[in-house]
């Protein structure tokens, strides 16, 4: 499915390719929360990196998390995912990882397609999110307290989503 996003304020636009487009993963991690989650979460989908086109380049800015370093006590570490956000606007755009090269990740509500419903939801990092916010807990709603085992593909290709 061909994706097509943008940030607010129009500087930048961008498309891509996708085999899992359903956006059912929850995100309530303090760096979504903070980053993109006007409802104390983000939703990321997964696109091909390949595919991904992007107009209005020079507006594009990237954030790094930094982490405290478990092994040296006072220092830091940058995380290996960038994130990408409009240097103009603020919004959110996608994200991607050198570990997994070929996939880019979306913010869900960065795309200006229309996106497929999802049958269930996924809420993770539970344990970061913020006080005030209320984690649905429905019959088509899973929780985790950190990441589950199933990816993103995996659950796609479970559910039978993963498209061409």
């Amino acid at each position: 499915m061909k994706l097509e996003g943008s940030c607010h304020c129009g500087a930048i636009t961008f498309s891509l390719n996708s085999r899992t487009p359903y956006p059912f993963m929850h995100c309530y991690c303090s760096i979504c929360r903070k980053t993109a989650g006007g409802g104390g979460y983000a939703i990321n989908i997964m696109g091909l990196t390949k595919s991904l086109k992007l107009k209005g380049k020079k507006y594009r800015k990237t954030y790094r998390a930094r982490f405290p370093d478990p092994e040296r006590p006072g220092k830091s570490y940058l995380s290996p995912m960038r994130r990408f956000f409009c240097g103009e606007c603020g919004s959110a755009l996608y994200g991607w990882d050198p570990r997994w090269p070929q996939w880019v990740y979306p913010i869900a509500s960065a795309i200006d397609t229309h996106l497929p419903k999802a049958p269930e939801r996924i809420h993770l990092m539970l344990d970061y999110a913020a006080p005030w916010v209320r984690i649905p807990k429905g019959k088509n709603d899973k929780s985790y307290p950190e990441y589950p085992e199933e990816s993103i593909l995996d659950w796609h290709k479970a559910k039978e989503f993963y498209g061409n």
